[in-house]
């Protein structure tokens, strides 16, 4: 018997390169004889993340986001996909995948196109509320349509769509809140507020906690941790250094321009500040924090705006716009939360509810489900 055979696919942004990496993981861990390739533009992250992945074979295919003016631009951008697309029908030829999966983006467009077209089972997974567009063309074709929101159900066409959440890393499950205040050094006994705005960071809570990061720790005897993303960092401990000098040699503030490992800072979190993209929501979720959602409010379609209303309508979030997002406001909002014990208990019993068992898992054995 031949080895199975798995495309995987999702590229352009971490929102669908991390989960599709995910899933990478948990078909791994499965000892049996297999071969996996990844389909994802060499110019992207995808390609440079698969270098840690001895297993799996990178398949390059260059295609990008489409332009959103009716210019020569989109002319070549379409001649660009139309490439991309033969590239990938041949990859289907010659390799032959039993099963395909894609996390959506535009990186995912010409494999599943092909898929299509050669009648070659494949699985779309979509992040977010609002689903992409490549994720509503294909998902008609699609054996198996994995959603992460309630709310995608009623867009996509599809007579399989399941509600499996976004696929998080092992280490979710794995890590407690006691080992990731212990790695931290945190104090046993203080509330643990982490505010973060991505690897890219959010200039708009940057600056809200800059004007009241001492108040937090001095007066409401918080543990604070600050992920400032990494173009902004030197610029906000400068700002940070201008209102509160010293704060460098305070145990009790930690200030980084990114987490490689996020699990030990969610996990030791009680609250989170952050914006509201699909597998931050998902991470905060998966480690019963509460949290304070400030969407980006450019983001496609809308969709940080309405992944965070669906959040704040189970009851473990509260909701503040990013154009109302002072210090004063934010300072509120951390008050009503943190000074009400019985509130944020409720708020971490309803994102515990919310988050799902183990989505990797699950959408593995759906994939396997499919295999031809």
């Amino acid at each position: 018997m031949s080895d199975d055979v798995y495309f995987i696919s999702g590229g352009g942004t971490g929102g669908h390169i991390y989960p599709a990496f995910t899933i990478v993981d948990e078909l791994l861990k499965d000892k049996t004889p297999k071969k996996i390739y990844f389909v994802g533009n060499p110019h992207n992250l995808e390609c440079d993340i698969v270098k840690g992945y001895p297993e799996v074979e990178f398949l390059p295919v260059i295609v990008t986001g489409m332009p959103r003016k009716i210019t020569f631009s989109l002319f070549s951008w379409a001649v660009q996909l139309f490439k991309a697309y033969i590239k990938a029908l041949g990859y289907i030829k010659k390799y032959k995948p039993n099963a395909i999966f894609t996390t959506g983006g535009y990186v995912s467009a010409p494999i599943v196109f092909a898929a299509k077209t050669l009648n070659k089972p494949y699985m779309i997974h979509d992040c977010d509320s609002v689903p992409g567009m490549v994720s509503k063309l294909a998902a008609s074709g699609a054996k198996i349509v994995s959603v992460a929101f309630e709310n995608s159900k009623d867009i996509l066409k599809s007579k399989n769509i399941i509600v499996n959440g976004n696929p998080v890393r092992e280490a979710f499950f794995t890590i407690s809140k006691e080992r990731a205040r212990s790695y931290l050094k945190v104090v046993h006994y203080r509330h643990v507020l982490f505010a973060m705005g991505g690897s890219q960071g959010a200039k708009t809570i940057n600056d809200a906690m800059i004007n009241i990061i001492k108040y937090l720790v001095e007066e409401m005897d918080l543990f604070v941790i600050l992920q400032t993303g990494k173009k902004n960092y030197d610029e906000v401990v400068e700002k940070l250094e201008s209102v509160y000098p010293g704060f460098k040699y305070n145990d009790n503030i930690i200030a980084r321009p990114y987490f490689d490992e996020m699990v030990y800072p969610l996990k030791a979190a009680d609250l989170v500040i952050a914006r509201a993209g699909s597998v931050s929501l998902t991470e905060i979720l998966q480690c019963h924090a509460a949290s304070i959602l400030i969407p980006y409010p450019y983001a496609a379609q809308d969709h940080q705006r309405k992944n965070a209303k669906e959040i704040c309508a189970k009851g473990a979030a509260l909701y503040l716009e990013d154009s109302d997002c002072s210090s004063e406001n934010l300072l509120s909002k951390i008050k009503e939360t943190l000074s009400n014990e019985s509130r944020l208990f409720q708020m971490q019993e309803k994102a515990a509810l919310a988050a799902k068992n183990n989505p990797a898992k699950d959408i593995v054995q759906q994939l396997n489900s499919i295999k031809k």
